[in-house]
């Protein structure tokens, strides 16, 4: 009679959490997906941009060389040197993707080596990421495969069930630290990571004007964002470099994020600075 009265509960147990599951999928779908429509907010340092004289470089900022000629763009001077080739590759690879020959790739492989140097001495933790993750780490990083249209490669649910290319090193580092436990005495981590990176810009059926928005480039995670528009804007392979650097702070004093995006931004300005480029 124990054992039957035992089954007895075990069964409404299991009727139970058959309820509350599916209330907790409702929930779910009512609150979940609402919330990840919320954006971030903007540091309220940001101001909109605007063009010169009104916004004047600032004092720290290194001056814009002045040519007496007319300079070539990077597709022009590359294809000149024969070691970028973009053009005729509709037959090979499609719109939007790129050969680097000769000293083009070996230009890469300097940047590349140059940053992790660089931040390798500065304490970052080196690491390499998966290419292939899972929606919910997208998700977790502001980014909705499901979007349409979305920049993210979703691997063929057929035969591989909830699988995306990442577009970006950020998101297998967010996904390693994600349900993740660090003691605070580790804290803050800092990592760098040198990543191949597939976005689904959009496809007008004629090739850009350079090496912008294409499909595949490889970056270096590490120090602030190099593009003139933020992340997404105008990366290339060839850009000195175009990266972004990764921490984990606590929020003890509330402070710890500031100051850590204030020291990524000045290991950005060292970059360019050392490679003699000009910033702003």
């Amino acid at each position: 009679p124990e054992l039957a009265a035992l089954r007895e509960r075990g069964r409404s147990l299991r009727g139970q959490l058959r309820a509350l599951e599916a209330e907790e999928s409702d929930l779910e779908q009512r609150f979940y997906l609402g919330a990840l429509q919320l954006p971030n907010k903007t540091h309220p340092a940001v101001v909109r941009p605007q063009k010169p004289p009104q916004n004047p470089p600032k004092p720290t900022e290194p001056t814009r060389r002045v040519f007496d000629f007319k300079p070539k763009g990077h597709l022009e001077l590359g294809e000149g040197l024969d070691i970028i080739r973009q053009r005729r590759l509709s037959h090979v690879s499609g719109h939007r993707s790129y050969y680097l020959c000769g000293a083009g790739a070996l230009l890469q492989h300097a940047l590349v080596t140059f940053t992790l140097q660089k931040l390798l001495s500065k304490g970052f933790l080196p690491m390499t990421v998966p290419d292939l993750l899972r929606g919910a780490v997208f998700e977790g990083c502001g980014v909705q495969p499901s979007a349409t249209p979305s920049q993210v490669y979703t691997i063929d649910p057929a035969r591989f069930e909830d699988l995306c290319l990442a577009g970006t090193s950020e998101v297998g580092i967010a996904g390693y630290f994600m349900d993740h436990a660090v003691r605070l005495q580790d804290l803050p981590v800092r990592v760098v990571c040198s990543s191949t990176c597939y976005r689904a810009e959009t496809d007008t059926g004629r090739e850009p004007w350079g090496l912008y928005r294409v499909h595949q480039f490889t970056k270096v995670l590490g120090a602030l964002g190099g593009s003139p528009g933020g992340e997404g804007r105008g990366d290339h392979p060839l850009y000195p470099p175009k990266v972004e650097m990764f921490g984990v702070t606590a929020a003890e004093r509330g402070t710890e994020s500031e100051e850590l995006l204030d020291e990524f931004l000045g290991l950005q300005k060292e970059i360019f600075s050392e490679l003699g480029l000009h910033y702003r």
